[in-house]
């Protein structure tokens, strides 16, 4: 089942999308955003192909509607959300994000999904200059980062980022950067870089000289590096940051194959283990 969506779904909190045992599209028009919610889960679909919405009235909620400004055309979109758990999704192919987190967004977990064919995969984190995004908390486990992807999974602002027994099969300029002093664990991920000599660094810092960003608390911890990547650390490594973005404890980097299999929608059918 594709499903062409008008306009944005706007989410209500304490809901739930499950796809399991059918297979789901959300594609080709606007998708899914989550603005001042909380409590939320998205399992099992497949969202692509997501594009601009809004100068249109549109439904919030059973008992409300009003005016919504043009979209970005994310495929799954965070604004100031709450305690979200998106877990066995496929995403690929939208106007701006894959998944977007921000404006005070935190509580997210992004967990055995599998991303595909696009430039700015997952951004956490509005601007440099919005400091409220400084108590956001976001873990990412067991998903697999694969083909046509560029950058950004994720790219991280201000706030605490657990990035934990992920696959990273493809990325062209880098996967995990960010700016305005995030804290980052990498902990029992598999990267394995691209052939270009000038990409292998799994890290990228935006528009911040070393003497800033050599205070940031980045680190790799437990990381496979595969075909020359290498990931570039930086802080103090003891940091107290560390503890506050710790929610995981990671699996052996060995395993990610395994762990990251059945990253993404399941292909199952009603009556059938999955």
């Amino acid at each position: 089942m594709t499903i062409v969506l008008k306009e944005e779904l706007l989410m209500n909190s304490y809901k739930t999308i499950d796809g399991r045992g059918h297979e789901i599209h959300i594609a080709h028009g606007p998708c899914i955003t989550m603005q001042y919610v909380s409590n939320i889960i998205i399992h099992g679909i497949h969202v692509h192909d997501c594009k601009r919405g809004g100068n249109a009235m549109v439904r919030s909620s059973p008992t409300h509607y009003g005016w919504r400004t043009i979209s970005d055309g994310d495929g799954i979109s965070l604004f100031g959300a709450r305690d979200v758990w998106v877990d066995h999704v496929s995403l690929a192919r939208c106007t701006d994000g894959l998944f977007d987190a921000i404006m005070g967004s935190t509580a997210i977990t992004v967990s055995n999904s599998f991303f595909t064919q696009h430039n700015k995969v997952m951004l956490l984190g509005h601007s440099d200059e919005y400091v409220q995004d400084k108590s956001m908390q976001v873990t990412i486990a067991f998903n697999h980062f694969g083909e046509g992807l560029v950058q950004r999974m994720p790219r991280c602002r201000h706030g605490f980022f657990e990035i934990v027994n992920n696959d990273y099969t493809h990325w062209e300029m880098y996967a995990i950067g960010g700016s305005a002093s995030p804290t980052i664990n990498s902990k029992g991920n598999r990267y394995t870089a691209p052939s270009d000599p000038n990409a292998k660094d799994v890290t990228m810092r935006m528009d911040t000289p070393e003497r800033k960003w050599e205070t940031w608390d980045w680190r790799s911890e437990g990381d496979l590096f595969v075909n020359g990547a290498f990931f570039v650390p930086s802080g103090a490594g003891a940091s107290s940051n560390y503890g506050k973005a710790a929610t995981v404890g990671p699996k052996s980097s060995s395993l990610v194959g395994v762990l990251t299999a059945n990253a993404g929608a399941f292909s199952c059918n009603r009556g059938l283990n999955c």
